[in-house]
């Protein structure tokens, strides 16, 4: 089964930086992301990946009648966008790996109505050193055009390592 999701391309460039150059970033709004239409297709798949089949994601004429006026996505497909999204604001050019260490806070202020096209800005807000190279917290927030809140914002916690001539010590954690 294929997916009918859109993505449109970012006038924006990719920022390419060393990981030398990674805590000069702290503070530094990466800019905005492509974005995505969120179609109807879509959040059945979701449902049917997770086991999450409440009415108002996948029943349409059930939730044309609900609070929102037509079925929303799900809050987890929103955040399900971040690598994606993210990915194409940052490249560390000398980084060997990237892990995607988990996310410390996530809010989801505003729901995402069906055909929603969801985008989202990042913002470095910390850069620590840790065994091979740096850990960094950028704060992502989504966004739907035609929706005056932003509709996710997510705290995503990414280790950049590289060779070991580059370790910068810290923790193994």
């Amino acid at each position: 089964m294929t997916s009918d999701t859109t993505t449109t391309s970012s006038s924006r460039a990719t920022r390419r930086v060393t990981m030398a150059e990674l805590p000069g970033l702290v503070g530094t709004s990466l800019g905005s992301s492509s974005r995505v239409v969120i179609t109807q297709e879509q959040i059945n798949l979701f449902a049917d990946a997770t086991n999450d089949h409440q009415w108002i994601h996948v029943d349409p004429a059930r939730a044309a009648r609900g609070p929102f006026g037509a079925p929303i996505a799900h809050g987890y497909l929103t955040l399900s966008l971040a690598v994606d999204l993210y990915s194409q604001l940052l490249d560390v050019t000398d980084c060997d790996q990237l892990i995607n260490y988990g996310l410390d806070k996530v809010r989801f202020p505003a729901p995402v109505p069906v055909d929603s096209s969801v985008g989202a800005v990042a913002e470095v807000t910390s850069v620590e050193p840790c065994a091979g190279g740096y850990q960094i917290a950028v704060t992502l927030t989504f966004d739907a055009l035609g929706v005056d809140r932003p509709v996710c914002v997510a705290q995503m916690i990414l280790r950049y390592l590289g060779s070991a001539g580059q370790a910068t010590g810290g923790d193994n954690a």
